[in-house]
């Protein structure tokens, strides 16, 4: 077990250095100049142009670059903003925290809610609630985030009036202990109902093609023909099988959702790293988006490492 930590660890950095590399390289040949978007267009000072560079180190060559902001990197500097002129680590430090916690919340909920949902369609193929739930998978799978997420503003908040259109708070309530975090709560359910309704589909479909293909195999009829109690051969034997796919579609459904959750931040104003992201693309602010970039695959592949481990414990073939 401890060899397979271990080639694991050693993957999961050798893809955080070649994600890295790929998008300094991308970042920098992208077309845009960020000491111009600073100067502003009207402005043509090829001195004040030169002492910008200079002072963000972007006079130098770009294998230079590289290895200086490789080196700050790895002492926890991110370097500084170009466009807000604030340390990038600073910054996302401040995003981050909403950003997980909206990430964690939907992605836990969809996992229980949408390997549930396919579990009882599994053990009752065929059956009215197998057809209902299958039909609920099919068109939430269809609907793009960002258009769900505007319906469900649309009815629940402009329509019903029942809850907050945007934010992670209420601004004009400065609530405390119980209450701020009630007030967090509610300002959730829009952003993390539509994260969840757009995975679940994909819980559902993993889970119950899972547990039909386990109930299917020649060991399980084996045990039924042995007279074996049905509840224990399904906790025991098929649920045990299944789960493994869909330990595997956590990790990478985790991994999406911290890396393509800046939509649904934008839909509902909500302060995490979406705008944060959106701005630096715009601003071409080179220091903001290495470190937005470089947060988001350490973030990848420490889940990826976490759910190889958790898969070798459920099943000790992975280990050898």
């Amino acid at each position: 077990m401890k060899r397979y930590i271990g080639k694991r660890l050693l993957t999961g950095l050798l893809t955080i250095i070649i994600v890295f590399s790929i998008n300094f390289i991308i970042i920098r040949l992208a077309p845009g100049d960020p000491i111009k978007t600073l100067m502003g267009k009207e402005t043509d000072d090829l001195v004040l142009k030169a002492a910008l560079e200079h002072k963000y180190g972007l006079d130098k060559p770009l294998p230079t670059q590289f290895v200086m902001y490789l080196k700050t990197a790895l002492t926890g500097d991110l370097g500084t903003s170009i466009i807000y002129n604030r340390p990038v680590t600073d910054m996302i430090g401040e995003k981050l925290g909403a950003t997980v916690l909206l990430v964690l919340t939907a992605a836990i909920l969809s996992l229980f809610i949408g390997t549930l949902m396919g579990i009882m369609a599994a053990r009752q193929e065929g059956s009215f609630i197998d057809a209902v739930f299958s039909g609920i998978s099919y068109i939430l799978n269809s609907m793009p985030s960002f258009w769900l997420g505007l319906m469900l503003i649309i009815v629940f908040s402009s329509r019903l009036n029942l809850l907050p259109t945007y934010g992670m708070t209420n601004a004009r309530a400065n609530y405390t202990g119980m209450k701020y975090i009630l007030d967090v709560i509610v300002h959730m359910i829009l952003p993390v109902g539509t994260l969840l309704l757009i995975e679940i589909p994909i819980y559902f479909r993993i889970a119950k093609s899972s547990v039909l293909q386990v109930t299917n195999e020649d060991f399980i009829v084996t045990f039924r023909a042995t007279g074996m109690n049905e509840r224990k051969i399904f906790n025991k034997y098929i649920f045990r099988n299944a789960i493994l796919p869909t330990i595997t579609i956590f990790g990478i459904s985790l991994a999406y959702l911290i890396t393509g959750v800046a939509l649904i931040e934008i839909v509902f104003a909500w302060p995490g790293t979406g705008r944060l992201v959106l701005t630096a693309i715009t601003q071409r602010d080179y220091p903001t988006l290495m470190g937005i970039y470089l947060v988001m695959s350490v973030s990848i592949a420490v889940v990826m490492m976490i759910v190889d481990i958790v898969y070798a414990v459920f099943d000790p073939r992975i280990r050898y």
